[in-house]
């Protein structure tokens, strides 16, 4: 019998798969062509022509260059929460989540340096759009969640898992994370490769802090303190 017979021929991709390579393409070329252009400079015909497709593929796959990029920030944004709760995890296992915070935020600002002026230029398109921000909003509800999810185990960690609400955490998390990476792309010196880390370190000492002294959490109103202590707006008997 001949070699020949005994090859097996090579598989042929499924349709999910050939769709979802296709996919990546389009990610990958938006990516590159935004950065060289900007989100607004970016046409449809150019981010297809650098995926190697026809315009149609990204009208079958994402429904517009707005979807298409809505995707590519959800898809960021789960990398970076991907990458942090692994960091915590390294944590939690004794290592200082630190150093390692840090180097998530050098990297994002100094290795894919054009990423921070687009995300502030799709927001400011968004905001003007307001269907879109409603999209984005729910797109991004994901890595937010996962976020969410970190931050309790963030607080568990630091001994203050009832101190406060995981989801203000995570948005003054999220809103940490991006404004220094914001700034490191304007003044790098000003934001040191441990700012972010030690930001985070602060974050979780002051949320300790306050619960040591009774005072209410991140996200606690003064209707839902008073709430928890129906006696703080009875006024007082006279004797």
């Amino acid at each position: 019998m001949s070699l020949d017979a005994d090859r097996t021929p090579p598989r042929r991709p499924t349709r999910a798969e050939t769709k979802a390579r296709t996919r990546r393409l389009l990610l990958d070329a938006a990516a590159r062509t935004c950065a060289r252009k900007g989100f607004a400079g970016a046409s449809v015909e150019e981010i297809a022509e650098a995926a190697g497709f026809s315009i149609g593929a990204v009208y079958s796959n994402f429904g517009s260059k707005d979807r298409l990029f809505v995707e590519l920030l959800k898809e960021r944004a789960s990398e970076q929460v991907s990458r942090a709760t692994k960091i915590m995890a390294d944590a939690q296992a004794g290592d200082d989540p630190g150093p390692a915070l840090g180097r998530l935020l050098a990297n994002a600002a100094d290795k894919d340096p054009d990423f921070a002026p687009l995300q502030a230029e799709f927001w400011l398109y968004a905001v003007r759009h307001p269907p879109l921000m409603e999209t984005l909003a729910e797109e991004l509800r994901g890595p937010r969640a996962a976020l969410e999810d970190l931050m309790v185990q963030a607080l568990e960690h630091n001994g203050v898992r009832d101190a406060a609400p995981a989801d203000a955490v995570a948005t003054i998390a999220m809103a940490l994370f991006q404004g220094l990476l914001r700034q490191r792309r304007i003044d790098p010196a000003g934001v040191p490769d441990a700012l972010l880390g030690q930001a985070m370190q602060w974050l979780f000492a002051g949320i300790a802090a306050e619960a040591a002294a009774g005072g209410p959490g991140p996200g606690t109103t003064d209707d839902t303190a008073a709430a928890a202590d129906p006696a703080a707006d009875r006024p007082e008997e006279n004797g």
